[in-house]
């Protein structure tokens, strides 16, 4: 968590930087022709963030070692596998397209994530219930973690995309503001990528529907009870299928577009927190 802290550190410097007469961050054509953001407070970020990742991975996989089994048994290690599926996904992601304006907020995210997830969910390695020893909890959980991570980016882009919509707006009016997302790709393009991101996460989140109601058949000879966590998982695939429905078929884009995405996580963290700690049923696994 420290090594994330740093990391993003120096992304808010490159945002300072940016912020300024640009002289610390310089657009350039790269060999494919694409423009890319040359910034030592960048380059520092990402690599901070590799190496962050790296013991972040070592410390889930200690985790399991240590349990004998994969960690997914309460809130605090279904966070700390999220938050590393989070992180892996971002780099993952730049492979294809250079995110790395992401840096500030998902390893800001990530270090709030662990910070509660370690002050307030930490629980010592217990054995798995019955109902958990099953290898459908693992596709289940699996696909979920993989779900969120994309959902996270997806938010992440929702939020710049209201931000440089703002910025573009401002502009337009011979106004400035928030100019340190000048050189982040412009509204649309955020819009684009955070729709994109989303369609990944709901495939993911349709996998975890499914590979929850075998687990459920098998754990207590149903596939659906209208349990509460049950009720929210289909809750969050309604808001993104709506999302991704009203984007491509009724045209919502722009703002509200980005709203839609923004409450549909807003959906997600709900369900993580307040449904895991405060309402009790057959999921109730959180350890607390």
């Amino acid at each position: 968590m420290a090594v994330y802290s740093i990391a993003f550190v120096f992304y808010a410097v490159d945002l300072a930087n940016r912020s300024g007469d640009g002289a610390a961050v310089r657009p350039e054509i790269d060999a494919k022709g694409k423009t890319v953001v040359r910034s030592r407070s960048l380059r520092i970020g990402f690599a901070l963030t590799v190496l962050g990742f790296v013991l972040h991975l070592a410390a889930t996989l200690l985790r399991g070692i240590a349990a004998e089994r994969v960690p997914f048994a309460n809130m605090y290690e279904f966070a700390l596998t999220a938050t590393t599926a989070i992180i892996a996904i971002f780099l993952f992601m730049q492979f294809f397209v250079d995110v790395r304006f992401l840096g500030a907020l998902v390893t800001g995210l990530t270090v709030l994530f662990l910070g509660v997830s370690k002050v307030n969910f930490y629980r010592p390695i217990v054995p798995l219930p019955p109902a958990l020893d099953t290898y459908w909890l693992v596709i289940h959980i699996l696909v979920a973690v993989l779900a969120v991570g994309f959902m996270t980016l997806s938010f992440g882009l929702s939020v710049l995309q209201l931000m440089q919509t703002k910025r573009e707006n401002a502009a337009k009016a011979g106004q400035n503001a928030l100019s340190f997302l000048r050189s982040f790709p412009n509204a649309i393009r955020l819009e684009d990528l955070a729709y994109r991101m989303a369609i990944i996460g709901f495939v993911f989140w349709t996998f975890t529907l499914i590979a929850g109601s075998i687990w459920a058949e098998r754990a207590w000879s149903r596939y659906w009870g209208w349990d509460t966590k049950e009720v929210w998982t289909l809750v969050i695939w309604v808001l993104y299928a709506g999302f991704i429905h009203a984007r491509a078929t009724r045209g919502w884009r722009g703002t509200r577009s980005a709203w839609l995405s923004i409450v549909a996580y807003s959906a997600v963290i709900f369900n993580f927190t307040i449904v895991n700690v405060f309402f009790k049923g057959l999921h109730a696994y959180s350890g607390l």
